[in-house]
């Protein structure tokens, strides 16, 4: 099972950013299409945040491009190695 959850949709070009960032680091992590299941849009609420992409590491959960997603994936990337 993968560490990292990506939550997504088709055609967003910042979560395939967030998905290549990943890829670079060796970090594995789950895509979640949230145009595919409303389970997973529901999730998306459920941690208080709007629109794609958010990346959840341990509990954590960040939205967007920014420092915060970087220094989320350097320490999914640590653990990883």
């Amino acid at each position: 099972m993968a560490d990292v959850i990506v939550y997504s949709a088709p055609d967003c070009v910042e979560c395939s950013f967030v998905k290549q960032m990943l890829d670079r680091k060796g970090v594995s992590y789950e895509v979640r299409d949230i145009m595919a299941e409303k389970a997973y849009r529901e999730e998306v609420q459920e941690l208080g945040l709007l629109g794609v992409p958010v990346t959840v590491y341990e509990g954590e959960a960040v939205k967007g491009m920014n420092p915060e997603l970087e220094a989320l994936v350097n320490r999914a990337a640590e653990k990883s190695t």
